[in-house]
């Protein structure tokens, strides 16, 4: 549509092409409620607060109106699903944007991985918007299938897709000067930067944020989360299926702090936004708990909308893009209607799109394991133990003494002591880890996965060494995905063939092999309520405070293998 035909519309002088009639609309800067017609031109609102005549009228009487909802940080390969199952999967709950970072496609297929984001964002209902992968690999500390650098980055940089540079994830480069670092950095100086950096405060978190840094995501208390927005930083309110802030920060959240503080979700899969929800459970749960409900709004658009510098959305007035969600209930949140760029976000919507085919298939390339292979023979006195915090991804650095026997320092479930291995699969060395987790509650057998942050190597814990080598060696036969097994026989798989991290099937069967799987773990005695994606976290070596890849036991505070 041209400026003019808008203008015109908007002022009345010819029919709107779309009229949202009857309903209320909540303005996110007042705090009103505006009654009149809603009036679209192609993908643009005209209009508000006004009847309006136009060539198709949509009756929402009685219901309220809201912009649609933006989830600002978010790895849409974690969903476990295509960018097309994505969108068909969250926007009928009214996300109308999503910004991601393709990191994990990345680190498995590089500039391939990427490019098939930016080539499947300008094809879905919804607006998904990428910022480039800062840190693949994450670290020096880890074998990925692929590295970028600046000089990779620089030709994406202008991509109409592109807002800037994703979480930049080596917080300690970025402090130390690392040169690296600086490159990437300068590269983007200027523009958006996302943050990472947990735990981080005082001086360190100065000079984390005079490099230029904009956001963070990985503040787990409200005192955390108040330095960071103190010095500048907009805080996104996390709750992901592993990890879950949202309850931590919501004191922090009022009308006051909420035009600095926006919600993401971070890697949340389809059994969690089956079961409860996505962007929409985190509003409905917030205003239960106590949260303002035009500061909850708020952080759920007009100010991820300005924190990301998207002008043309966040708030239902002319000029803006016509992401509206509607709603029965500002309490309930349950989108009854979906528009994106004033498309209704339906059936028929979805069905119109051009799918492209996937890309990096074949990925999973480690070398056929044995039961020997898991034997712990470096045995140290005491030795390091990975602590699970449930609901988080910051671990503890735990300490036991375990009698090695036969030269093997053994799993023991009755200390609750189980074998974690990370074993390379992107056949560049071979290179298999070992060392040991508590906090699974695992009596026997194994689970495995290729989902393993951010080099997404093949991670598996188990009780029993025999099934941890069935487990990797299925893996491979797959295409990667998760595997459960128990006395030498696979109780329930999921393949995820693209890259080893996404399905090729419908969000719906996945959300069914997640239920089956679930089930499997537990049957094992797992008692974490997302065991995959808690395992997956176990490999990211930038979290805090022990981790393992597939380089060995790293312990994150002194930034070292050890």
């Amino acid at each position: 549509m041209t400026l003019e035909t808008r203008i015109a519309q908007g002022r009345g002088d010819l029919p709107a092409d779309l009229i949202l009639r009857g309903g209320s609309v909540l303005c996110l800067v007042t705090g009103a409620r505006i009654t009149g017609d809603v009036a679209i031109c192609g993908d643009t609102i005209v209009g508000i607060g006004a009847a309006y005549e136009g060539t198709r009228v949509i009756d929402v009487t009685g219901k309220i109106l809201v912009p649609g909802f933006i989830d600002t940080h978010l790895h849409i390969e974690s969903s476990l699903v295509t960018p097309f199952e994505f969108d068909r999967c969250v926007a009928p709950r009214g996300v109308t944007t999503a910004i991601c970072d393709p990191h994990e496609i990345a680190n498995v297929a590089g500039l391939e991985g990427i490019g098939y984001f930016l080539d499947a964002s300008s094809r879905t209902v919804m607006d998904i918007r990428v910022n480039l992968s800062s840190c693949v690999p994450s670290t020096h500390m880890e074998t990925a299938g692929a590295a970028l650098s600046a000089a990779d980055l620089a030709p994406l940089a202008d991509h109409p897709r592109v807002i800037g540079l994703a979480e930049f994830m080596n917080y300690p480069g970025v402090i130390h000067r690392d040169p690296g670092c600086m490159e990437k950095l300068h590269l983007f100086a200027g523009r958006h930067i996302d943050g990472h950096a947990p735990l981080l405060r005082g001086r360190d978190l100065n000079a984390y944020c005079a490099a230029g840094i904009r956001t963070e995501h990985e503040a787990t208390t409200a005192e955390e989360a108040r330095e960071k927005l103190q010095k500048g930083l907009r805080i996104l309110v996390r709750e992901g299926s592993v990890s879950k802030d949202m309850l931590a920060l919501a004191p922090l959240l009022t009308p006051v702090t909420a035009p600095y503080m926006c919600l993401c979700t971070d890697d949340r899969n389809p059994l969690d936004i089956a079961e409860h929800g996505h962007l929409d459970y985190m509003i409905r749960t917030l205003i239960a708990r106590g949260c303002d409900p035009l500061a909850v709004y708020r952080a759920a658009s007009l100010s991820a909308a300005e924190a990301f510098g998207l002008k043309d959305r966040g708030q239902i007035a002319p000029g803006k893009r016509a992401d509206i969600v509607v709603l029965d209930d500002l309490a309930t949140c349950r989108a009854e209607m979906v528009f994106c760029g004033g498309v209704l976000a339906d059936d028929a919507a979805f069905g119109a799109r051009d799918i492209i085919a996937p890309v990096a298939r074949g990925s999973a390339k480690a070398r056929k394991v044995s039961a020997q292979d898991f034997r712990y023979t470096r045995a140290s006195d005491p030795t390091p133990v990975i602590g699970i915090w449930p609901g988080k991804i910051l671990t503890e650095h735990q300490s036991e003494t375990i009698v090695a026997t036969d030269g093997d320092q053994r799993p023991d479930p009755a200390r609750d002591l189980a074998r974690i291995a990370v074993v390379e699969r992107h056949g560049k060395n071979g290179n298999i880890a070992n060392g040991f987790v508590r906090g699974f509650g695992v009596q026997a057998g194994a689970i495995a996965s290729t989902v393993c942050h951010d080099h997404h190597n093949i991670a598996v814990v188990g009780m029993d060494y025999a099934d941890m080598a069935l487990a990797v060696n299925r893996l491979g036969a797959i295409e990667g995905g998760f595997v459960v097994v128990r006395d030498g026989e696979v109780l329930a798989e999921l393949p995820l063939p693209v890259a080893g991290l996404m399905s090729l099937e419908p969000f719906e069967a996945v959300h069914q092999s997640l239920t089956a799987l679930r089930k499997a773990a537990q049957s094992l005695g797992v008692t974490l309520e997302e065991p995959f994606l808690q395992l997956a976290f176990l490999a990211l070596p930038v979290i805090p405070h022990l981790k393992i890849t597939d380089h060995g036991m790293v312990d994150v505070d002194k930034f070292a293998v050890i």
